[in-house]
Protein backbone atom coordinates (compact mmCIF):
# COMPACT_ATOMS: atom_id res chain seq x y z
CA UNK A 1 0.00 0.00 0.00
CA UNK A 2 1.16 3.52 -0.81
CA UNK A 3 -0.13 5.98 1.77
CA UNK A 4 -0.69 9.63 0.85
CA UNK A 5 -0.93 12.08 3.74
CA UNK A 6 -3.19 15.11 3.88
CA UNK A 7 -1.38 18.50 4.03
CA UNK A 8 -2.74 18.91 7.56
CA UNK A 9 -0.65 15.86 8.58
CA UNK A 10 2.68 17.51 7.70
CA UNK A 11 3.14 19.32 11.05
CA UNK A 12 2.91 15.96 12.82
CA UNK A 13 5.38 14.46 10.36
CA UNK A 14 7.79 17.34 11.07
CA UNK A 15 7.42 16.77 14.82
CA UNK A 16 8.20 13.07 14.47
CA UNK A 17 11.13 13.80 12.19
CA UNK A 18 12.58 16.37 14.58
CA UNK A 19 12.31 13.89 17.45
CA UNK A 20 14.16 11.21 15.48
CA UNK A 21 16.86 13.68 14.42
CA UNK A 22 17.28 15.06 17.95
CA UNK A 23 17.62 11.56 19.43
CA UNK A 24 20.21 10.57 16.81
CA UNK A 25 22.16 13.78 17.40
CA UNK A 26 22.16 13.14 21.16
CA UNK A 27 23.22 9.52 20.76
CA UNK A 28 26.00 10.46 18.35
CA UNK A 29 27.30 12.91 20.95
CA UNK A 30 27.25 10.24 23.67
CA UNK A 31 28.88 7.52 21.55
CA UNK A 32 32.46 7.57 22.78
CA UNK A 33 35.24 5.05 23.28
CA UNK A 34 33.97 2.59 25.90
CA UNK A 35 30.26 3.25 25.30
CA UNK A 36 28.31 0.01 25.25
CA UNK A 37 25.82 -0.61 22.43
CA UNK A 38 23.28 -1.68 25.05
CA UNK A 39 23.63 1.74 26.72
CA UNK A 40 22.88 3.42 23.38
CA UNK A 41 19.78 1.24 23.09
CA UNK A 42 18.70 2.13 26.65
CA UNK A 43 19.21 5.84 26.04
CA UNK A 44 17.11 5.62 22.88
CA UNK A 45 14.38 3.84 24.80
CA UNK A 46 14.37 6.52 27.51
CA UNK A 47 14.17 9.42 25.04
CA UNK A 48 11.42 7.78 22.98
CA UNK A 49 9.33 7.15 26.09
CA UNK A 50 9.94 10.63 27.52
CA UNK A 51 8.60 12.11 24.27
CA UNK A 52 5.43 10.00 24.45
CA UNK A 53 6.42 8.27 21.23
CA UNK A 54 6.56 4.61 20.22
CA UNK A 55 9.43 2.52 18.91
CA UNK A 56 8.99 1.01 15.45
CA UNK A 57 11.57 -1.67 16.19
CA UNK A 58 10.75 -3.45 19.45
CA UNK A 59 7.91 -5.56 18.05
CA UNK A 60 9.12 -5.51 14.44
CA UNK A 61 9.08 -9.04 13.04
CA UNK A 62 9.37 -9.10 9.21
CA UNK A 63 9.94 -12.23 7.18
CA UNK A 64 13.66 -11.54 6.68
CA UNK A 65 14.54 -11.21 10.39
CA UNK A 66 14.46 -13.47 13.40
CA UNK A 67 11.94 -11.36 15.21
CA UNK A 68 10.73 -9.60 17.07
CA UNK A 69 13.72 -7.23 16.95
CA UNK A 70 13.37 -6.47 20.66
CA UNK A 71 15.45 -3.26 20.75
CA UNK A 72 14.93 0.47 20.15
CA UNK A 73 17.66 1.34 17.66
CA UNK A 74 19.89 -0.37 15.10
CA UNK A 75 23.59 -0.18 16.00
CA UNK A 76 25.81 -1.37 13.13
CA UNK A 77 29.59 -1.41 13.73
CA UNK A 78 32.37 -1.54 11.10
CA UNK A 79 31.45 -4.34 8.66
CA UNK A 80 27.82 -4.36 9.86
CA UNK A 81 25.68 -2.03 7.75
CA UNK A 82 21.96 -2.69 8.37
CA UNK A 83 19.72 -3.94 11.18
CA UNK A 84 22.58 -4.10 13.67
CA UNK A 85 21.16 -5.75 16.78
CA UNK A 86 22.42 -4.00 19.94
CA UNK A 87 24.53 -6.34 22.05
CA UNK A 88 27.15 -6.28 24.80
CA UNK A 89 29.96 -4.52 22.95
CA UNK A 90 32.01 -1.50 24.10
CA UNK A 91 32.94 0.86 21.27
CA UNK A 92 36.64 1.13 20.48
CA UNK A 93 38.56 4.05 19.02
CA UNK A 94 38.17 4.03 15.23
CA UNK A 95 34.96 2.00 15.13
CA UNK A 96 32.66 3.07 12.31
CA UNK A 97 29.18 3.20 13.83
CA UNK A 98 25.85 3.54 12.03
CA UNK A 99 22.76 4.41 14.06
CA UNK A 100 19.35 3.85 12.44
CA UNK A 101 16.19 4.97 14.23
CA UNK A 102 12.48 4.84 13.37
CA UNK A 103 9.83 6.26 15.72
CA UNK A 104 6.10 6.88 15.62
CA UNK A 105 4.68 10.04 17.20
CA UNK A 106 1.12 11.23 16.79
CA UNK A 107 0.43 8.35 14.43
CA UNK A 108 3.15 9.23 11.91
CA UNK A 109 6.54 7.55 11.47
CA UNK A 110 9.92 9.05 10.64
CA UNK A 111 13.12 7.10 9.91
CA UNK A 112 16.72 8.32 9.75
CA UNK A 113 20.30 7.04 9.97
CA UNK A 114 23.79 8.48 10.47
CA UNK A 115 27.30 7.02 10.24
CA UNK A 116 30.42 8.31 11.99
CA UNK A 117 33.77 7.21 13.36
CA UNK A 118 34.14 6.92 17.15
CA UNK A 119 36.90 8.60 19.09
CA UNK A 120 38.49 11.00 16.66
CA UNK A 121 38.91 11.94 13.03
CA UNK A 122 37.78 9.40 10.46
CA UNK A 123 40.46 7.77 8.29
CA UNK A 124 40.31 9.14 4.72
CA UNK A 125 38.71 6.01 3.29
CA UNK A 126 35.97 6.03 5.94
CA UNK A 127 35.39 9.76 5.56
CA UNK A 128 35.06 9.33 1.79
CA UNK A 129 32.59 6.47 2.14
CA UNK A 130 30.40 8.33 4.64
CA UNK A 131 30.54 11.45 2.47
CA UNK A 132 29.47 9.45 -0.59
CA UNK A 133 26.32 8.21 1.15
CA UNK A 134 25.54 11.73 2.35
CA UNK A 135 26.08 13.19 -1.13
CA UNK A 136 23.92 10.45 -2.66
CA UNK A 137 21.20 11.25 -0.13
CA UNK A 138 21.29 14.93 -1.09
CA UNK A 139 21.11 13.98 -4.77
CA UNK A 140 18.10 11.75 -4.19
CA UNK A 141 16.31 14.47 -2.27
CA UNK A 142 17.09 17.04 -4.96
CA UNK A 143 15.63 14.72 -7.62
CA UNK A 144 12.38 14.15 -5.73
CA UNK A 145 9.27 16.23 -6.30
CA UNK A 146 5.68 16.11 -7.58
CA UNK A 147 5.54 14.31 -10.90
CA UNK A 148 9.06 12.89 -10.57
CA UNK A 149 9.39 9.19 -11.27
CA UNK A 150 10.78 6.93 -8.59
CA UNK A 151 13.48 5.85 -11.03
CA UNK A 152 14.72 9.44 -11.20
CA UNK A 153 15.35 9.40 -7.44
CA UNK A 154 17.04 5.99 -7.52
CA UNK A 155 19.17 6.99 -10.51
CA UNK A 156 20.33 10.16 -8.76
CA UNK A 157 21.39 8.17 -5.70
CA UNK A 158 23.04 5.43 -7.73
CA UNK A 159 24.98 7.80 -9.98
CA UNK A 160 26.75 9.31 -6.96
CA UNK A 161 27.57 5.95 -5.38
CA UNK A 162 28.79 4.47 -8.65
CA UNK A 163 30.92 7.51 -9.46
CA UNK A 164 32.53 7.16 -6.03
CA UNK A 165 33.43 3.56 -6.90
CA UNK A 166 31.12 1.64 -4.57
CA UNK A 167 29.17 -1.51 -5.55
CA UNK A 168 25.41 -1.18 -4.98
CA UNK A 169 23.20 -3.79 -3.34
CA UNK A 170 19.51 -3.59 -4.34
CA UNK A 171 18.06 -6.06 -1.81
CA UNK A 172 17.52 -3.28 0.72
CA UNK A 173 16.92 0.40 0.08
CA UNK A 174 14.56 3.22 0.84
CA UNK A 175 10.84 2.87 1.32
CA UNK A 176 7.58 4.63 1.93
CA UNK A 177 6.57 5.58 5.47
CA UNK A 178 3.42 6.99 7.00
CA UNK A 179 1.31 5.45 9.71
CA UNK A 180 3.69 2.46 9.65
CA UNK A 181 7.45 2.13 9.19
CA UNK A 182 7.86 0.09 5.99
CA UNK A 183 5.44 0.76 3.15
CA UNK A 184 5.48 0.78 -0.61
CA UNK A 185 7.11 2.01 -2.72
CA UNK A 186 10.54 0.38 -2.43
CA UNK A 187 13.27 2.88 -3.37
CA UNK A 188 16.35 1.06 -4.72
CA UNK A 189 19.70 2.81 -4.47
CA UNK A 190 20.11 2.66 -8.24
CA UNK A 191 17.61 2.82 -11.08
CA UNK A 192 16.64 4.13 -14.50
CA UNK A 193 15.37 7.69 -14.97
CA UNK A 194 11.81 8.11 -16.14
CA UNK A 195 10.68 4.73 -14.79
CA UNK A 196 8.47 3.71 -11.90
CA UNK A 197 5.86 5.27 -9.67
CA UNK A 198 5.09 8.97 -10.17
CA UNK A 199 5.58 10.85 -6.90
CA UNK A 200 2.63 12.79 -5.45
CA UNK A 201 2.32 15.49 -2.78
CA UNK A 202 1.67 13.89 0.60
CA UNK A 203 3.96 10.91 0.01
CA UNK A 204 6.57 10.28 2.71
CA UNK A 205 9.74 8.49 1.63
CA UNK A 206 12.70 7.27 3.67
CA UNK A 207 15.71 7.52 1.34
CA UNK A 208 18.72 5.56 2.58
CA UNK A 209 21.90 5.24 0.53
CA UNK A 210 24.24 2.64 2.07
CA UNK A 211 27.38 1.03 0.76
CA UNK A 212 30.07 -1.49 1.55
CA UNK A 213 33.63 -0.60 0.56
CA UNK A 214 34.38 -3.46 -1.83
CA UNK A 215 31.34 -5.72 -2.23
CA UNK A 216 27.61 -5.71 -2.87
CA UNK A 217 27.04 -9.01 -1.09
CA UNK A 218 25.57 -9.26 2.41
CA UNK A 219 25.78 -11.98 5.02
CA UNK A 220 23.53 -12.36 8.06
CA UNK A 221 24.81 -12.82 11.62
CA UNK A 222 23.69 -15.77 13.74
CA UNK A 223 21.41 -13.29 15.58
CA UNK A 224 19.20 -13.40 12.48
CA UNK A 225 19.21 -9.62 12.08
CA UNK A 226 22.58 -7.97 11.67
CA UNK A 227 23.63 -7.65 8.01
CA UNK A 228 27.36 -7.46 7.27
CA UNK A 229 29.59 -7.11 4.25
CA UNK A 230 30.52 -10.52 2.89
CA UNK A 231 34.19 -9.56 2.73
CA UNK A 232 34.45 -7.95 6.17
CA UNK A 233 34.97 -4.50 4.66
CA UNK A 234 33.75 -1.30 6.32
CA UNK A 235 30.33 0.17 5.56
CA UNK A 236 28.33 3.42 5.79
CA UNK A 237 24.64 4.39 5.82
CA UNK A 238 22.81 7.74 5.62
CA UNK A 239 19.04 8.27 5.70
CA UNK A 240 16.40 11.00 5.81
CA UNK A 241 12.62 10.93 5.70
CA UNK A 242 11.25 13.42 3.17
CA UNK A 243 7.77 14.61 2.27
CA UNK A 244 6.79 15.27 -1.33
CA UNK A 245 5.14 18.69 -1.42
CA UNK A 246 3.63 20.86 -4.13
CA UNK A 247 6.99 22.61 -4.47
CA UNK A 248 9.45 19.71 -4.26
CA UNK A 249 10.67 17.68 -1.30
CA UNK A 250 10.98 18.70 2.35
CA UNK A 251 13.30 16.94 4.78
CA UNK A 252 11.34 15.84 7.86
CA UNK A 253 14.27 14.48 9.88
CA UNK A 254 16.07 17.72 10.68
CA UNK A 255 17.11 18.40 14.29
CA UNK A 256 15.17 21.05 16.15
CA UNK A 257 18.08 23.49 16.10
CA UNK A 258 18.63 22.99 12.39
CA UNK A 259 15.10 23.84 11.27
CA UNK A 260 14.29 27.09 9.43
Amino acid sequence: MIEILDPTDLPRARATGALVADILQTLKGRSAVGTNLLDIDRWAQDMIREAGAQSCYVDYAPSFGRGPFGHYICTSVNDAVLHGLPHDYALAEGDLLSLDLAVSLGGIVADSAVSFVVGGAAPPEDAAMIAATEEALRAGIAAAGPGTRLGDVSAAIGSVLTAAGYPINTEFGGHGVGSTMHQDPHVPNTGRPGRGYRLRPGLLLALEPWVMADTARLVTDPDGWTLRSATGCRTAHSEHTIAITDDGAEIMTLPTQGRP
